[in-house]
């Protein structure tokens, strides 16, 4: 319930459109267990696995499905007649059930949206059904005569933290932190597709705040939408106090810190054991230290991925110089190892990359930009040999390895390309992560697993060829870059799971 288990991120059959893709919540949970890439306790990374395990204990131990326990202990109780997690909805909630739409301005209504880990994201609710649940909590556990927890338990479950990094929000028994202005505040959020929903509660106030959008946006509007909401309804209802300003840190101290915290990460939040690890080298948080002293953090986060500028006000703790979300660090021996940012903190951590694998992405590019060249070279290179009536000039094994190193060139390429449009299709657009592809991501794996090496020999022979013959200075360094790239991608396809069998991930 704190998502400190340390499994890596599981995405297979995460959302599909078809009921009859619908595993039972054993079954689903039984057939692949995500490997455990953190300590357990210890890292923050939210799991949709981890909390439908803990839907299945409640199956356990009350000895009845998930959706019968739900619907007597806590729908029925607080009169919640429009809200289910049953997949497919009930027919008569299905009737009354929003559509979903990528833009509404598109118009073009959206499939419903089925979860394969369920009940991680599978309510279905209204807003007067949510308001009282909400009253529900803010009253630790009772509505009216009914009550779903007893006081002390409610107030265990909104109490108790799990500690991210220095003082940030924490992670609390289902709920996270969002305290702003001084107000004690647990909230929680969540997104499929099309639906993307925020409940925040004011615990000392009284008070709760609900919104569900059904649709994205344009560049991921509603994530905007529902931080200017909570922001808004916080400063307007519930404004800061006078407080001092913080002290700060030397101008010594900060540029120091700044070049300390620098570098590239990867959230803790990541599939690991898996083809689509390779996602993770396509979104690396970048710290860069500013001269002024400030950090700018820049990422596929916050609006449109715009850098976000921090401020250090104490130690090792910065403050977003528009906002008041704060920014901390985990120091070891003067080098920080990890760090985190609210609104992120209490689901996920950001930790260093080794250079190794900072550079992972630059020397992708790089790699597959020289074999894109080899392969475009050999008809280049036909027409403008036919043009001028030129001879090939290469002769025998010479020839052979030339030839052959561009068939490895065009081996790798597919390879690699093909894995990487393959992941980007299936995080574009979940559905290609259904069950039903399976077949397709065993296919692309398994091209690989001959692709690739095939590629690395073929090469490195033309580079040992080209070495120890006659050919141009350049032909041979071109050669050498072309072998690089090709054992670069095979090493690629071992450290990301692309050369492998199986579509577990």
């Amino acid at each position: 319930m704190t998502h400190t288990t340390g499994f890596e991120e599981q995405i297979r059959g995460l959302i599909t459109a078809e009921p009859g893709e619908i595993t039972p919540l054993a079954e689903a949970l039984k057939h692949w267990v995500p490997e455990r890439i953190h300590t357990p306790g210890a890292t923050p990374a939210y799991s949709n696995y981890a909390t439908a395990i803990a839907g299945y204990i409640v199956q356990r131990v009350s000895g009845m499905p998930f959706d019968d326990y739900i619907e007597r202990n806590i729908f029925q109780p607080l009169g919640m007649a429009s809200s289910s997690f049953r997949q497919p909805l009930p027919p008569a909630l299905l009737a009354r059930m929003s559509n979903g739409y990528s833009k509404a301005s598109e118009g073009e209504p959206k499939p419903y949206e089925f979860i394969s880990l369920a009940p991680a994201g599978s309510l279905a609710s209204s807003g007067t059904d949510m308001a009282r649940f909400m009253i529900a909590h803010l009253q630790d556990g009772a509505f009216g005569d009914a009550r779903i927890l007893k006081a002390e338990t409610a107030q265990q479950m909104h109490s108790t933290g799990q500690a991210s990094v220095g003082p940030l929000n924490r992670m609390m028994l289902g709920f996270y932190e969002t305290s702003v202005n001084g107000h004690r505040a647990i909230s929680h959020g969540g997104d499929t597709q099309w639906f993307h929903s925020d409940l925040q509660l004011f615990l000392d106030d009284g008070v709760g705040l609900f919104v569900s959008m059904n649709s994205s946006g344009r560049d991921g509007a509603t994530g905007t939408i529902r931080d200017a909401l909570s922001r808004g309804f916080a400063n307007r209802y519930f404004p800061p106090a006078p407080a001092a300003a913080p002290k700060g840190v030397s101008a010594e101290d900060a540029k120091l810190h700044a070049q300390q915290i620098a570098g590239t990460y990867t959230s803790s939040r990541r599939p690991e054991s898996n083809l689509l690890s390779m996602a993770n080298l396509l979104g690396p948080v970048k710290v860069v230290a500013n001269e002024d002293g400030t950090i700018s953090v820049t990422a596929a986060l916050g609006a449109g991925g715009a850098p976000k500028k921090w401020r250090e006000v104490s130690p090792y703790l910065w403050q977003d110089v528009a906002t008041t979300d704060r920014l901390a660090a985990d120091v070891v021996n003067g080098q920080v190892k990890r760090f985190s940012m609210e609104p992120y903190a209490p689901i996920m951590v950001f930790q260093r990359l080794s250079t190794w694998n900072a550079l992972a992405m630059p020397l992708l590019s790089a790699s597959l930009g020289v074999l894109l060249l080899t392969v475009l070279a050999l008809p280049v290179s036909a027409l403008v040999r036919r043009y001028y009536g030129a001879r090939y000039r290469l002769q025998g094994a010479d020839a052979r390895a030339h030839f052959g190193a561009r068939v490895g060139s065009l081996l790798a390429l597919l390879a690699t390309g093909g894995a990487l449009g393959l992941m980007v299709a299936m995080l574009s657009k979940l559905e290609m992560t259904s069950i039903n592809n399976d077949g397709l991501v065993i296919a692309a794996r398994l091209f690989a697993t001959v692709a690739l090496p095939l590629g690395a020999v073929l090469s490195v022979w033309n580079a040992v060829v080209a070495l120890r013959g006659k050919r141009r200075w350049l032909a041979r360094l071109w050669a050498v870059l072309v072998a690089l790239s090709c054992l670069f991608l095979l090493w690629l396809g071992f450290a990301h799971h692309v050369i492998g069998f199986g579509a577990n991930y």
